[in-house]
């Protein structure tokens, strides 16, 4: 089955709704490819790797978080743009992109998915356009310390996490932002949480972590937004009738 670009572009902004965010770049369709589009290729950032890897794949759209425009970047196409540009033009691949709205969905969001992973059920929102997530753990059970509820992040994401603050306090109020959410410490602060993860840490979040008592967990920003993008992706796509599949392009970040 087959469906049209705007279509799809329908379908996304219906589930997103991208209109509610103040964003840091443009939601939607970022570089227009063919009319027609019948398999889609999900990832987290639209780099080089994964747009030859589109191309590969023989899709006609490409679904990602980090699309290729920014606010105040800078508009000439050289160099890296030039080069991810010109792949998708030259195989007429259609670029969707969301940020804060794929941060932010209930269900099939950066958050709810990294949430699921982990085994946390939100109970509430936090921060500056209720981006952050506050739970505790699905199980009922808090973790015994911080230390802990690291080791546990560590396991299940698969790579290691640098963890800041208290080791030895016990764990139940957890708040949780993915990507570069480190601005959002002292919110999840004021809002009661005893442990806060995200994907970076900046070098103030250790001091706070330290003096507030409250354990701040980075996870890597990739790591953290490998689960939104397959999940909303997946939904349109079995909505109507395309295929699809997610390509984790490797981050170290």
């Amino acid at each position: 089955m087959s469906t049209t670009r705007q279509d799809l572009l329908q379908a996304f902004d219906a589930l997103l709704q991208p209109a509610r965010f103040k964003d840091y770049g443009p939601n939607g369709l970022q570089v227009e490819g063919k009319p027609e589009v019948r398999r889609i290729i999900s990832g987290v950032t639209a780099s080089l790797a994964l747009i030859e890897a589109a191309v590969a794949a023989q899709a006609d759209a490409v679904f990602v978080h980090h699309g290729l425009f920014w606010r105040g970047q800078d508009g000439r196409v050289t160099g890296w743009m030039k080069q991810r540009l010109a792949l998708l033009l030259a195989h007429d691949i259609n670029l969707y992109a969301y940020h804060l709205p794929l941060d932010a969905h209930p269900e099939l969001g950066n958050n709810a998915q990294l949430g699921l992973q982990l085994g946390l059920t939100a109970s509430g929102r936090f921060g500056e356009q209720d981006l952050g997530f506050m739970g505790t753990r699905t199980s009922g059970d808090g973790f015994t310390d911080a230390a802990a509820l690291a080791a546990h992040v560590q396991q299940v994401l698969g790579r290691a996490v640098i963890h800041a603050g208290p080791a030895q306090r016990a764990i139940h109020n957890i708040a949780w932002c993915t990507g570069g959410a480190q601005g959002y410490f002292e919110a999840a602060i004021a809002a009661g949480a005893d442990a806060f993860i995200t994907g970076e840490i900046s070098e103030p979040q250790a001091h706070y972590a330290r003096e507030m008592g409250v354990a701040f967990i980075a996870c890597g920003h990739h790591a953290s937004e490998r689960y939104g993008a397959p999940a909303v992706a997946g939904r349109v796509a079995a909505q109507l009738g395309l295929a699809h599949e997610f390509i984790d392009i490797d981050n170290p970040a």
